[in-house]
């Protein structure tokens, strides 16, 4: 495995341990790094209002922050119904549940693998 998909691994697995701190809910995985240029992972949650989504965002941030990730960039609002934070080969999106729905990221990447978050523990040698 290349350093830099082992450096992904590493920053989606903490995102989704930041995401699941705040009790974000249906956090899911998909490696893209086969199918698109974009990076290697999407990740995908939802919150059940806004404070709850902002609390998961800020969580991430703060998390990844302290790993010595910086977001690129970051799209959206406190007031934001969907919040995307580009990491370069890590993209989190974080809803709220109506908009997850009616988006359906998982639906429009089902090219992309599927991956349960133990997946991304470092690989034993």
């Amino acid at each position: 495995m290349s350093d830099d998909l082992t450096k992904s691994r590493k920053m989606a697995k903490m995102a989704c341990l930041a995401l699941d701190e705040k009790k974000g809910k249906d956090i899911k995985v998909i490696d893209i790094h086969e199918v698109s240029v974009l990076g290697d992972y999407f990740i995908i949650a939802s919150g059940t209002n806004q404070n709850q989504v902002q609390a998961m965002v800020d969580n991430v941030e703060e998390q990844l922050g302290r790993a010595g990730f910086e977001p690129r960039q970051i799209e959206g609002t406190k007031n934001s119904s969907w919040i995307l934070m580009d990491y370069g080969d890590v993209i989190v999106h974080v809803f709220d549940e109506e908009n997850r729905l009616f988006y359906d990221l998982e639906r429009i990447w089902r090219d992309g693998k599927a991956v349960d978050i133990g997946e991304l523990e470092e690989p034993e040698n």
